[in-house]
């Protein structure tokens, strides 16, 4: 009989197409077998080889010698050949015994090294790693995370896909999720990485020609440009330490915050966004909050990923590695301000609050204007 492939498929392999055929025709037999998968059962028959007995063989694997001479049976029924010559007194291999211990060294040996790689690769971080977050995550804090994440980790190759829509992350192949909103499929596994606030803002020319909100419920009589991908009709505030819904008059609605911000800084209406997008806007007084004593503080960045029973080792770091990048709490990373050009892709990082002094001063100067006209 010629070469003939592992599965016989009729394709020989590298590891195969050396072995005679009267081998590679039962291989696959011998992955059907109910006690052990084939590979097993000619290990046994190889350390039974090497030591010339089937109780020395034993103690090395750790099994008993009925068990041992059991396998050793079943590979030589399975292959249709007599592979050791025994007697009372001593064991010895048959001419297709040695041609078996002969060839099949380096199938064992490539099987070894495979499954080596295998558990190489659950315990050490490597390979590719697919993550997905929403557009304006990428400056700042989450490209300092993954530039130090490759640095520390070269053998991981990571892929970003970047969306604000809901996204399937087994059919996407994605590993990593991570998302500002409400994650509701029970499928999923959530961590809780860093918490932020939403913002409610405006530009210091919108404030002077439509009048500074005090109440949320002043909201309105105010164009509001709304966060969301759905029809809003209302904003969550706080009072009183309760939490209340107030209606609002919604003139644009976006699934990205970052073009709310932008169409704010154009004084077209109200933005209730997350706060660390328009940070440096809200630094430089570009944007001038309202209302910070009402806003809700249930605001989490999440990472979400599905359940699955082996996850990787580079999935299973990177998860830690977005956990310890936060930083310990109440020492969040801050980020210089950013010039208007760059502050359009501004991170959802957990940013330093406001100063108090410079913000009150813009509202101030607003009213002012307010005041005079």
């Amino acid at each position: 009989m010629g070469p003939c492939s592992w599965h016989g498929s009729g394709a020989a392999t590298p590891y195969t197409q050396d072995l005679p055929g009267w081998i590679c025709g039962f291989l696959p037999e011998l992955e059907q077998c109910s006690h052990m998968d084939g590979l097993d059962l000619i290990k046994t028959f190889r350390e039974v080889a090497f030591r010339r007995s089937f109780s020395r063989a034993a103690i090395s694997l750790g099994m008993s010698k009925a068990t041992v001479s059991r396998y050793v049976a079943e590979l030589e029924e399975r292959s249709g050949v007599r592979l050791l010559n025994r007697s009372t007194r001593s064991l010895s291999l048959t001419d297709a015994g040695q041609v078996l211990l002969d060839r099949s060294a380096e199938l064992v040996n490539m099987a070894e090294a495979t499954l080596n790689d295998l558990q190489a690769h659950a315990s050490h971080p490597r390979g590719r790693l697919r993550m997905s977050a929403p557009h304006g995550l990428i400056a700042g804090w989450l490209s300092d995370v993954i530039a130090e994440f490759i640095k520390l980790y070269p053998e991981v190759y990571v892929s970003l896909v970047f969306t604000n829509s809901e996204i399937d992350l087994i059919e996407e192949g994605i590993d990593i999720h991570l998302t500002g909103g409400r994650i509701d499929d029970m499928n999923l596994i959530v961590r809780r990485l860093v918490p932020f606030d939403m913002v409610v803002c405006a530009s210091p020319a919108y404030w002077a020609r439509r009048g500074i909100p005090r109440l949320p419920e002043d909201l309105a009589r105010h164009d509001v440009l709304s966060y969301s991908a759905k029809p809003t009709t209302h904003l969550p505030f706080e009072t009183d330490g309760k939490a209340v819904d107030v209606p609002v008059h919604s003139r644009l609605e976006a699934n990205d915050a970052i073009a709310l911000i932008e169409l704010a800084l154009r004084g077209a209406g109200v933005a209730y966004v997350p706060e660390p997008l328009a940070q440096s806007h809200l630094e430089r007084g570009a944007l001038v909050p309202v209302l910070r004593e009402h806003m809700p503080h249930d605001h989490w960045l999440y990472a979400a990923y599905s359940q699955r029973r082996h996850n990787s080792a580079a999935m299973r770091t990177m998860l830690d590695f977005l956990e310890q990048s936060m930083g310990a709490a109440g020492e969040p990373p801050v980020f210089p301000p950013m010039p208007r050009a760059e502050a359009a892709a501004c991170t959802l990082s957990r940013a330093r609050p406001v100063v108090p002094v410079a913000t009150e001063t813009v509202v101030d100067r607003t009213e002012r204007l307010l005041r005079q006209s």
